[in-house]
């Protein structure tokens, strides 16, 4: 009995360090996001501008290294436009993102845990603009095909916490009939299970 017990004490203790040092199946992301759009109408103010809002994304992982990410995004402004008549105005934007793809990350004993993606889906984009003087009030809304590649960054803080410090992709949106590149910027923490 006792034989059987050191035995068992043994093996306990050898797979105590494998266990450590298996990868989280699941990560588990929420933060602030900073989206640099590029809307492609000639108009100043609007064809380039910044919208600020969130980024939540869960990935599951297959192995250490390989899974699959599911991201939603929103983002929110009020680009100014010059209107000859009637002066400078916003037009207030949000612009929802949801995509799917494969994420490859470097699961390692480091703090630092980098990681990249190519996820696929699709973009809604509602616009409005309010001119008090003139009584006009427009809004109208898009949806259409969006994919992003990139990556980012993961500073390990304890086994089921860590702080993106930065993630950074390339987005293109295809609303309205025309292809729009843009660039965001996420930071913020990680569960991970």
């Amino acid at each position: 009995m006792t034989r059987a017990a050191v035995i068992a004490a043994l093996v306990g203790l050898f797979t105590i360090p494998t266990n450590a040092q298996t990868a989280p199946a699941i990560e588990v992301f929420g933060g602030y996001q900073f989206f640099h759009a590029n809307s492609g109408a000639p108009v100043a103010g609007f064809n380039s501008f910044n919208l600020n809002g969130w980024d939540a994304s869960v990935s599951g992982y297959f192995s250490r290294y390989v899974g699959i990410t599911a991201d939603v995004a929103g983002s929110y402004g009020a680009p100014q436009i010059n209107v000859p008549q009637f002066g400078a105005t916003g037009i207030h934007t949000r612009l929802y993102t949801y995509m799917f793809g494969p994420t490859l990350r470097a699961a390692n004993k480091s703090p630092l845990q980098p990681f990249a993606h190519v996820l696929f889906g699709g973009a809604h984009l509602t616009g409005s603009v309010n001119i008090p003087v003139a009584n006009v009030s427009v809004s109208d809304s898009d949806t259409g095909f969006t994919w992003a590649a990139g990556g980012g960054l993961d500073f390990k803080v304890a086994p089921v916490f860590a702080i993106r410090a930065a993630q950074f992709d390339f987005v293109q949106t295809h609303i309205g009939g025309d292809n729009e590149n843009h660039y965001r910027f996420a930071a913020g923490a990680v569960l991970r299970f």
